[in-house]
């Protein structure tokens, strides 16, 4: 289903946590209708590397608003696949269990947020863009024209995390069981459920699909069709 000419071109708002398919079905989506993806959680994901890079995690835990620092001139940059950070590739070291791990507490912080929040709305202005994260229906883009919010069972999520990391470390060494996979994934979600600012949740007008039992080819037609109907409803 490729965007057809004079088709008017719309805002695809993927939120969900952690795991939950988002960031796979999102840029096929984008794909396979001409749209631009923007993955926002690795705009996070990238303001975390450069703590984790500084050394400043600890104390940021102390003093949240020493952040301002962290952020002051900071250059997040897709080319492709590719995710830039001050002009380095990152593509690989922000999916990092490191990264994974302390996300949601850099993503709590509202300096954070707000700073994110600008770049990603001033990325979607022309329209014709897919973002996936976990506020992008309720905060970033709330007039979204389709919101879907994925879901998925825990140990479900576990195992992609998993497999994701074993396709970076085929032999296995250091990689950390299911089980301690489940219980990061299950505090992250109380996580950003919880958090002051912007937590996750669903938008009234998201369309909620469980992934558990879904292929990824499956995902992407759902949201296609139902993205789909909005662009006829908008022409």
């Amino acid at each position: 289903m490729k965007q057809e000419t004079g088709t008017k071109r719309i805002i695809i708002a993927i939120d969900g946590p952690a795991a939950s398919g988002k960031s796979t079905t999102a840029r096929r989506v984008a794909e396979r209708l001409g749209y631009i993806y923007i993955d926002t959680g690795a705009m996070y994901r990238s303001v975390t590397l450069k703590a984790l890079q500084q050394g400043v995690l600890d104390g940021l835990r102390h003093s949240p608003e020493g952040v301002s620092s962290l952020l002051h001139d900071i250059s997040i940059c897709f080319d492709g696949d590719r995710v830039l950070l001050d002009g380095s590739d990152v593509t690989a070291q922000i999916r990092e269990n490191r990264v994974s791990r302390e996300v949601s507490f850099i993503s709590s912080l509202k300096p954070v947020r707000d700073r994110l929040r600008d770049m990603q709305r001033e990325l979607g202005r022309q329209r014709g863009v897919v973002m996936d994260g976990r506020d992008i229906g309720t905060v970033v883009f709330p007039d979204a024209e389709l919101k879907i919010f994925l879901v998925a069972d825990a140990r479900e999520r576990a195992k992609r995390r998993y497999v994701e990391l074993l396709a970076k470390s085929p032999d296995g060494a250091g990689l950390p069981d299911l089980d301690l996979l489940e219980e990061e994934i299950t505090r992250r979600d109380q996580d950003d459920a919880h958090r002051e600012h912007a937590p996750l949740r669903k938008h009234a007008e998201a369309h909620e699909i469980d992934t558990s039992d879904l292929t990824i080819e499956r995902q992407v037609d759902m949201v296609c069709k139902l993205a789909q109907e909005k662009e006829a409803k908008v022409r």
